[in-house]
């Protein structure tokens, strides 16, 4: 009993310590003083003087032509590993996926399928007859993204 008692107070003893000299030096380092400037910023009356016909900037980044399928590649990877992962493959398919998941725990049901499918198909069903004719059928057609118009610069 009495070296359970005796860890204890040492412990506590060691960490108080430690605690003193951690604060001791934090005060020492806040009223260090600052350190000295460099020669040319002492004068505060003079400024630099460059000519900016001498000056050069770097040179602007190239523009890299990519492929449509190294886009398409770029898309799925996201930190640029030029491998795709699982994770990364179906990351792109989350948002579609929560939104079919009404309910939220991560298990799509044939239930929350079915109500998806039924209101796609019912809003597709123009006329209400409970057919679809392949001009209603086209409708449910995936959209194609717009079509940016050809910059004529």
């Amino acid at each position: 009993m009495s070296r359970i008692l005796l860890g204890l107070f040492l412990g506590l003893m060691l960490a108080s310590v430690g605690l003193y000299w951690w604060q001791g030096r934090a005060e020492v380092e806040a009223n260090a003083p600052p350190p000295p400037l460099p020669e040319p910023l002492r004068d505060s009356n003079s400024l630099p003087i460059g000519d900016p016909a001498d000056l050069t900037g770097p040179e602007p980044p190239e523009a890299s032509e990519l492929t449509r399928e190294q886009r398409r590649f770029f898309r799925y990877d996201r930190n640029r590993d030029l491998v795709i992962t699982r994770n990364e493959m179906l990351s792109t398919r989350s948002e579609a996926f929560r939104a079919l998941d009404k309910d939220g725990n991560n298990l799509l049901t044939f239930e929350e399928w079915a109500v998806t499918t039924a209101d796609r198909f019912d809003t597709a069903d123009a006329d209400g007859n409970g057919r679809l004719t392949a001009k209603e059928f086209a409708t449910t057609a995936p959209k194609a993204p717009a079509r940016r118009p050809a910059c004529k610069c």
